[in-house]
């Protein structure tokens, strides 16, 4: 069981680290650290991933600010309570890392994901006429626990997406991606914030009847 639930949630970047280690909680003695990773796109931007790291994996006393960095574990989420209110945090935990000397024939942004649909998905269309559909995906974790993941859809994935129900399983690769974005705060002040998400660029629709049957929707039109 703790085989097949590590494998519905991979993911591997390759980066820069642009921050120092922040302690985040300690569990049974071992302390994670949160740190930022500076991951480029084929499109020359970058996202910010922040990563969550074991004490054990890496001298965190240290800065390693501006070298490189492979680093393997799962996206999870958890939602933090802060003036009153829940928000979902989002990152990737870490199970292994390499410092590499550059992130040159490495592949920098990849995620497989195994869940269920767990809110309607929202499906619509930009001013300029984009597809892009908003699906909630939760996949399970050991302990009877699940991360909540937030996964965006692009093009005919778009269009498949939005027919799909709550419950529904779906596979899908893709990469993780941050987005920022404005929020106003009170009448007359507007913070900016980061998301995180996945774009996905293959979704695979999984019934789990007696007789598996798949519905493939597969699309290179990725933001």
């Amino acid at each position: 069981m703790t085989e097949k639930i590590l494998k519905n949630n991979q993911a591997v970047v390759a980066g820069e680290i642009i921050s120092d280690f922040e302690f985040s909680h300690e569990v049974f003695g071992e302390g994670f650290y949160f740190v930022k990773l500076k991951v480029s796109r084929l499109s020359h931007s970058s996202d910010i991933i922040p990563l969550l790291v074991s004490e054990r994996l890496i001298d965190v006393s240290q800065s390693h600010i501006g070298q490189f960095l492979e680093a393997r574990g799962q996206f999870r989420s958890y939602n933090k309570h802060e003036n009153n209110r829940n928000h979902l945090v989002l990152s990737l935990f870490v199970r292994e890392l390499e410092l590499i000397d550059s992130v040159e024939n490495r592949k920098p942004n990849m995620i497989f994901l195994d869940g269920y649909i767990c809110k309607e998905p929202v499906y619509r269309t930009t001013p300029l006429g984009r597809e892009i559909a908003d699906v909630l995906l939760a996949v399970n974790r050991a302990y009877g626990k699940s991360d909540y993941i937030p996964c965006i859809c692009w093009g005919r994935n778009a269009r498949y997406a939005g027919n799909l129900s709550v419950g529904s399983r779906i596979q899908l690769w893709g990469r993780i991606q941050s987005r920022e974005y404005q929020k106003r705060v009170g009448e007359n002040n507007v913070v900016s914030r980061v998301a995180y998400e996945i774009s996905v660029n293959k979704m695979e629709y999984i019934d789990d009847g007696i007789n598996l049957e798949r519905k493939v929707a597969d699309s290179g039109n990725i933001g």
